[in-house]
């Protein structure tokens, strides 16, 4: 069973926004901005005030992430 929501629902875009990708960790969009500001969340481009993400380096990053919970402190 797939727990994430399928590719073509999300626009099928090599980048995600950011209530993309929270939908794709099942996050809340809040907790998604906090792990972004400290850095937890790889493949992050800012483009001036608008941030994209980019989806291969989240599908790779959240397969192998077994650290601390999205926005806690390790």
């Amino acid at each position: 069973m797939n727990s994430c929501p399928p590719y073509s629902s999300l626009g099928g875009s090599d980048f995600l926004t950011v209530e993309e990708a929270a939908a794709l960790l099942r996050v809340n969009r809040k907790t998604l901005y906090e792990a972004i500001r400290l850095g937890q969340v790889p493949g992050v481009m800012r483009l001036g005030r608008v941030l994209r993400i980019r989806r291969v380096a989240l599908v790779e990053w959240q397969s192998g992430n077994s650290g601390p919970a999205l926005g806690e402190k390790s």
